[in-house]
Parts: structure tokens; C-alpha cells; sequence
């Protein structure tokens, strides 16, 4: 118990730090001012995370001083000046031609160190957070790390006996969580409002089946921060939502109801264009960038437009399944350090929101699990690939398999592998698209329910869709189109991106656990 009130004194304090923090490292709006917006809103590059990417060559003072003794700069006025002032973001692989090989196991093991960063340096005016430690980044337009898509692609390290990497890349992510309280969606400092999906539990326990369960135990006090980030106790968020007097569940929620800077033209345009108050259009484009899933037809009221996005009325089945995974990881690893009374805490924690889950997100009329809505006080009629979640956690009952599984084989599974929606919006998170995070989490879900059968073909269609790609291209994508797999996934606010970590990750987790090449 002494710990458990020291750990609380500590996150207040971390709380001050951070506000300290964040002060100091300010983001690209906050040292550019006008030259920002002007270079987002006149897209003088087409990808507006390209500016806040850029490296100043001197002292940010200096170069707004400069700009703004320019008199009605032209577009190409003003590139020529960033072009002048800053370093452009680096290629993703400079250098690296794929040759093409009949083994993609081959290709994946070679594009690790392509795609491994060392340890960083700081820089004065750069949105990069300097992490300690070498890392892996998605790649394409991700150049830093990114926390939900790190746990996937390390599944693909494990299979490489790549746990140096793993083991890097986790220290950095305690290292951000005990600099700034949480982990940010990725190391920018435009990043630092919000998280993404909480893996890092997942991590823990991935690194633990290789240095044992003193992975648990050194770890409890980053865990524990993580959790009280998420509820609510060392930061201004809203991820805590109250049911009832005893039912506490979560949602993703952003810390700002600003455009985002990596995407300001973008949402800046959509405010123009949407009715209502713009705040609110921005906290739940922001919330659904939390998630991961940005963005889908899940986030929409009608299913179908901006213009109903309502994330933050939403409570997320799969959000709450990785908090209850953390509640238990806290459990275990207060037991192994033998705090017995923090480990009932969080045991009874982990009951108490598995019993929620599956009573608030469950249909019991089709067998499949949704997102509820806060303010209808029901559950959200969006039938998302997210409801196999619980059973990747083993959240629900043995007898639950049975129709969850006719509904992921007759409605979800396409020739290429799991769609994410059933709904086809244009945006990426919905048909005809496919991710690889979702097919690993179907193809385990099913798996944990001796569903072997379904798995190994939902495995095998996934694998095949890569793999007839790659052997097409030379490249593994970000994200594929599973529905007609001659054709490339489109949607999303940028064109789709090769490299690409977490399907490097889990392809390699599946042709080693099928036997397949």
C-alpha cells in the first residue's frame, strides 16, 4: 500500500512535470505562428505533415522574424523560404531498391534495418520527440515511431529473434510515458494531446514469454502510470465514462478541439463545410486519430459522413478489451512484487470490466459485440470487425463462438482476408479495406475458441493477398483492398504508403505460425 501512495504522489508530480513539459517543447503552430498556417492552408506541399516534419536550420525565432518581414508572399514565395530555412523531411528507405524475391520472409528480414532508426538527437524547433533508444518506424510518410502499430510489428521481431529491437523500442515507450504521463500517438511533439490504443501491456507480456516474468516486474510502475493516464488521474482527458454508480468504462477522447497540425488544411476545410460547432467537429476528428482508426463509418452517426462524427459519444469495445488486458498485467505484476493487496485491487478491476464488457457491448439477438452510445444508451448499430476483439482477450464465454463466428465467416471474411466495416464510406477504415492489425487480432480470437479451421483460412487468404502484392510491386502496404484483390486500397487523406511495419509484422507472425512462404 506504501507503494501504491508513493506511485500517486509521483504521478501528481509527473502531472506538474508534464505541464512544464509540453511548455517548453512547443509544437509547430505554437513556433511558427503565420508561416505555418500560411504553408498548411496554401498546401504549398501536398501532405501537410510535411512541414510539421521539416528541420529548422537556425533558431525558430529567427526564422519567423524573417517571414514576417516578407510583404504578400506567393506560394512560391513561401516554399522557396521553407526550402531556404528548413531540412525536408528524409525518404522513409533512401537508398533501398527491392529486389524481389520468391521468399518474402527474405524481403521482410532484410527491410528491418531499412526500417530501424537509431537513437535520436534534439533539436531545437523539430517536432521530433528524441527517443533513447533505437527504434522501428512504419514507414513511407510515418518517419517516427507509432505506439499501437510498434506492438504488431513486433510480433514480426519475436519471429526474427529480434528482441534487442523489442526490447529498445519498449524502454522508449516507459521512457515517454515517464516524461510526458502517457504515450503520445508517436514521438512529435504535435502528437503529445492524445494516445493511441493502449498495447503497451501487450508489449510487456510479448517481451515476457522471451526474458520471463521479471518483464512484469520491472515494468509495474510504467503500467501503472499508463493506466492512470487512461483513468483520468494525471491528465485532462475525458476517457472515463460512468454508466452507473459501479460501471466505469472508457473512450478515446484528444486533449484539444483544434484542427490538427499534421492535417490542418484538412480540418480547417471540413469545419468550412460542416454545420455546428467547429470545437466539437475537432475533438472527435481528434478522438477517432486516438483510436486508430481514422477514419471509418464506425465514428459516424449516419454511417456515412463527417458531418455526424460523434467518437467521443462513443464507448469502444476494443479500447475497453486492452484496458481490462492492462488491468490484469497491473495485477500480475503487483503480485510478483509482492504488493498482494494492489494485486486483488486490480484483479477484482479486470472482473468487473469484463463482466461490463460483455453485458454493455454484447448483442445477444445476432452474437456480436459493439460500441455503445453514450447518449442513446444503447448500442451503436455499427457492425465493425472490432466485435471479434473480446475473444483475442478471452473475455467471453466459450458458447459465444459459435454465432461471432458464422457472422465473421459470412459477413466479414472476403477473398483477401477480414473488411473492416461492412459499410464502404471512401474513408480507409471501412470496405473494401483490410488491415493487418484486424486480421491478427481475428485470426488469434479464433484461435483462443478453437476456431482453428476458419483461422487457419483466414490466415492463409491474408497471407496469399500479401504476398501476390508484393510479388507484383515489390512492396508491403499499409493497408489492402480485401474485397477485389486485383485492385490497391484507396480512401484515407493520403494515398496509401509502403514499408510498412505492422504488416511486415504480422505477415512473418502467420507464415511462421502456418508453416507458409
Amino acid at each position: 500500500m506504501c507503494f501504491y501512495l508513493l506511485n500517486l504522489f509521483f504521478s501528481k508530480v509527473l502531472f506538474e512535470v508534464f505541464c512544464i513539459k509540453t511548455f517548453i517543447m512547443q509544437t509547430p503552430d505554437e513556433l511558427y505562428k503565420d508561416l505555418f498556417v500560411d504553408v498548411q492552408l496554401k498546401k504549398i506541399f501536398p501532405d501537410n505533415k510535411t512541414f510539421v516534419d521539416c528541420t529548422p536550420k537556425r533558431k525558430p525565432e529567427s526564422i519567423v522574424a524573417d517571414y514576417e518581414r516578407l510583404e504578400n508572399p506567393s506560394n512560391e514565395d513561401i516554399k522557396k523560404f521553407v526550402e531556404e530555412n528548413f531540412i525536408m523531411p528524409p525518404e522513409s528507405a533512401p537508398g533501398y531498391h527491392t529486389d524481389i524475391k520468391d521468399n518474402v520472409i527474405e524481403h521482410i528480414e532484410e527491410l528491418w534495418p531499412v526500417l530501424k532508426r537509431s537513437a535520436d538527437k534534439p533539436v531545437e524547433g523539430s517536432s521530433l520527440i528524441a527517443l533513447p533508444y533505437p527504434y522501428i518506424v512504419p514507414g513511407g510518410r510515418f518517419r517516427e515511431v507509432f505506439y499501437w502499430d510498434s506492438y504488431f510489428t513486433m510480433l514480426g521481431l519475436a519471429e526474427s529473434k529480434q528482441w534487442d529491437i523489442i526490447e529498445n523500442m519498449i524502454e522508449n515507450f516507459a521512457y515517454l510515458i515517464n516524461e510526458f504521463g502517457f504515450i503520445p500517438n508517436g514521438n512529435r511533439s504535435y502528437f503529445l494531446s492524445r494516445s493511441q490504443p493502449p498495447y503497451f501491456s501487450c508489449m510487456i507480456e510479448l517481451l515476457a514469454t522471451y526474458k520471463g516474468n521479471e518483464t512484469y516486474s520491472k515494468y509495474q510502475s510504467a503500467l501503472q502510470k499508463e493506466y492512470d493516464y487512461w483513468m483520468d488521474k494525471t491528465h485532462a482527458t475525458k476517457h472515463v465514462v460512468h454508466l452507473d454508480n459501479e460501471t466505469i468504462l472508457n473512450r478515446y477522447y484528444d486533449q484539444l478541439d483544434k484542427p490538427r497540425e499534421e492535417a490542418y488544411w484538412q480540418d480547417s476545410t471540413l469545419s468550412n463545410e460542416c454545420k455546428g460547432d467547429p470545437c466539437m467537429l475537432y475533438a472527435h476528428l481528434r478522438a477517432a486519430c486516438e483510436s486508430g482508426w481514422d477514419f471509418s463509418g464506425r465514428w459516424f452517426k449516419d454511417g456515412k459522413t463527417f458531418e455526424t462524427i460523434q467518437t467521443t459519444n462513443l464507448i469502444p469495445v476494443d479500447l475497453n478489451c486492452l484496458l481490462y488486458h492492462l488491468e490484469l498485467s497491473l495485477g500480475k505484476a503487483a503480485a510478483l512484487n509482492n504488493f498482494i493487496k494492489l494485486s486483488d485491487d486490480y484483479n477484482a478491476k479486470a472482473r468487473q470490466r469484463k463482466a461490463a464488457i460483455n453485458q454493455y457491448f454484447y448483442d445477444e439477438t445476432d452474437g456480436w459485440y459493439y460500441d455503445y452510445d453514450i447518449s442513446e444508451k444503447k448500442l451503436n448499430n455499427q457492425k465493425t470487425i472490432a466485435g471479434i476483439t473480446p475473444f483475442f482477450f478471452n473475455i467471453p464465454p466459450e458458447n459465444y463462438i459459435t454465432k461471432a463466428a458464422a457472422i465473421l465467416q459470412n459477413e466479414f471474411l472476403k477473398d483477401g482476408g477480414v473488411v473492416t466495416t461492412l459499410i464502404n464510406t471512401e474513408q480507409q477504415w471501412d470496405w473494401p479495406n483490410g488491415w493487418a492489425p484486424l486480421q491478427w487480432i481475428a485470426i488469434k480470437g479464433l484461435e483462443n475458441y478453437n476456431q482453428k479451421e476458419l483461422a487457419a483460412e483466414l490466415a492463409h487468404r491474408w497471407a496469399k493477398l500479401n504476398i501476390k502484392v508484393y510479388r507484383n510491386t515489390g512492396k508491403l502496404m499499409e493497408k489492402y483492398n480485401v474485397i477485389d484483390t486485383n485492385l490497391t486500397a484507396g480512401g484515407g487523406e493520403y494515398p496509401s504508403q509502403d514499408g510498412f511495419g505492422w504488416t511486415n509484422g504480422v505477415l512473418l507472425k502467420i507464415l511462421k505460425t502456418y508453416g507458409l512462404s
